[in-house]
């Protein structure tokens, strides 16, 4: 079997997808390296541990 018909597509509009999904990609990745930052700030400043899940405040 072929599979799904395609939706013809240009080159134009195929590279704007993919850098849009490649954006999405970069910003989800910061986000996730800023809670991590903060969370490990916090953690600090509390004087616990950077272990993960321990003593009351996650650390992951």
């Amino acid at each position: 079997m072929a599979g799904p018909p395609r939706i013809p597509v240009g080159p134009l509009m195929e590279q704007t997808l993919l850098a849009v999904a490649a954006g999405l990609a970069v910003t989800a990745l910061g986000a996730w390296w800023l809670h991590r930052r903060r969370n490990a700030q916090r953690v600090a400043a509390a004087g616990g541990s950077t272990s993960a899940c321990g003593g009351g405040t996650c650390g992951c």
